[in-house]
């Protein structure tokens, strides 16, 4: 780790520290300027009489109760049945022992402002997009200290696209991931933005909150170095703006076979516009403005430096690098429209599980901070809701690791068993009714996969990415 990363370390540390009675005095109903009317959130009340629902209608309001007080809202159909199944079984969701990082503060600074720590081993591509810009992928391959697992049996093992928060910081979880889906058996491969983690910026444009189009292109290579392997993501926090906006871009054409979410920031304008507990707004903010300090030379002729590194809120610095731009500026009405993750959401044909904690600091308030509709009335889309966690913390004690991990492999090998068992269904009906038709056929060819390398190598210089 750099000095000036451990010296972010122990600052952001300090502030969050000084304003953690603040931020715990802080009133926790407030509402978001603008805030989306959310119905089916009912609060406390309504949970408590679901409580008392017969089993007979178990998905009659969307809500369905699991073990250590999580929620499952979802919109009833047979993939939430299965899901609902697999949760049931799990367990991660078992209550355990209480510890001393319950609360919600101290689960939300230990995944952000700890170090990440040595143990893992990243092997790192940088890609050359079609601009000439560069984003990196770092594939995790160790250690695995307890043996790899086969995912999917039968097939190849699968890729798990990691997508962390849009501050570029890779924290503690994100690695905690990656190690435990190489030990079930998976390829995970972390993305990293412009100018990111250490990817440089080579030319004058970073990445908006919710454009995916560099994501567009990441995922092509993906496919073009494992074009038969199935294909997950998760993403984390902010992050989780870039996979939903590239899922409802896409649609069924994300060469994606599931995808999750953890504690996602869903109405993204409204969030902005409320702004956070202090502590947070201004960890976050000192980290992009660190981030970006390297780079002031270069954006000068893009943005005012000066009134960038002198913004006072996340808003601020969002509407200054994006918006007041000297070569092409746009209202923020307009940034937002470009950017909302949920403005195709509705085009959106993967299943997405996310998993938000009712005290997350950060997010706030479950029932102003969630579209609770999004959930109840697209089949797609699920949400997890527990009552501790924090943000994008869901710890336990230690060696174990946070259980939104283990329940999001679980889901995705749920999904697998769901989507295998829907073509097995598929190709028995289709057999009995060639049988009936007299159209019998003894065998068929499997459909030969069309690599994607034939234009790729038109679009992009693959030759020009290499590895570190």
């Amino acid at each position: 780790m750099p000095p000036w990363g451990a010296a972010l370390a122990l600052l952001l540390a300090a502030l969050t520290l000084l304003g953690l009675l603040a931020a715990l005095l802080r009133r926790p109903g407030r509402r978001a300027v603008g805030a989306r009317t959310l119905p089916g959130a009912q609060g406390q009340d309504h949970e408590e009489e679901v409580d008392g629902a017969g089993p007979a209608d178990q998905f009659s309001d969307g809500r369905e109760p699991l073990p250590g007080g999580c929620r499952l809202i979802c919109k009833p159909s047979a993939l939430a049945q299965c899901l609902l199944r697999a949760l049931r079984r799990s367990t991660a969701l078992e209550p355990g022992p209480r510890s001393w990082l319950s609360g919600p503060h101290l689960q939300t600074l230990c995944h952000f402002v700890l170090p990440v720590g040595p143990g893992s081993d990243l092997a790192r591509e940088y890609l050359q997009l079609a601009d000439d810009g560069l984003v990196a992928l770092d594939w995790v391959v160790g250690p695995c200290a307890r043996g790899r697992r086969v995912t999917n049996t039968g097939g190849l093992p699968a890729v798990l696209l990691v997508i962390p928060n849009a501050w570029g910081r890779l924290t503690r979880n994100v690695l905690g991931l990656c190690l435990l889906a190489l030990e079930r058996g998976y390829y995970p491969v972390i993305f990293h933005r412009r100018g990111h983690h250490g990817c440089p910026l080579v030319s004058p444009r970073l990445q908006p909150f919710g454009d995916p189009s560099d994501l567009k292109e990441a995922i092509t290579y993906i496919r073009f170095r494992h074009p038969a392997a199935p294909l997950f993501a998760v993403s984390e926090g902010s992050g989780s703006a870039l996979l939903l906006s590239y899922l409802g871009e896409c649609g069924s054409s994300s060469y994606m076979t599931g995808a999750a979410c953890i504690s996602p920031v869903l109405c993204c304008r409204e969030w902005f516009e409320a702004g956070l507990p202090w502590p947070y707004e201004r960890g976050f903010l000192l980290h992009q403005k660190i981030a970006l300090s390297r780079y002031a030379t270069a954006l000068e002729d893009t943005v005012d430096t000066g009134k960038l590194f002198r913004s006072r809120s996340l808003r601020e610095f969002e509407e200054t690098l994006f918006c007041h731009t000297k070569s092409f500026p746009i209202s923020w009405d307009t940034y937002w429209d470009h950017n909302d993750p949920l403005r195709d959401v509705d085009e959106a044909a993967v299943p997405v599980l996310c998993i938000c904690s009712a005290d997350d600091p950060v997010c706030g308030p479950p029932n102003h901070f969630l579209p609770t509709e999004l959930f109840h009335s697209n089949p797609y889309f699920f949400l997890l809701l527990s009552r501790h966690g924090g943000h994008c913390g869901f710890l336990r004690q230690e060696p174990l690791p946070a259980w939104s991990h283990e329940v999001i492999l679980e889901y995705f090998r749920a999904l697998t068993e769901f989507f295998r068992t829907e073509e097995r269904m598929k190709g028995l009906s289709r057999r009995r009714v060639s049988f009936l038709g007299g159209r019998r056929r003894w065998g068929t060819l499997p459909k030969r996969e069309v690599s994607p390398s034939s234009n790729l190598e038109e679009m992009f210089s693959w030759k020009r990415s290499y590895t570190r």
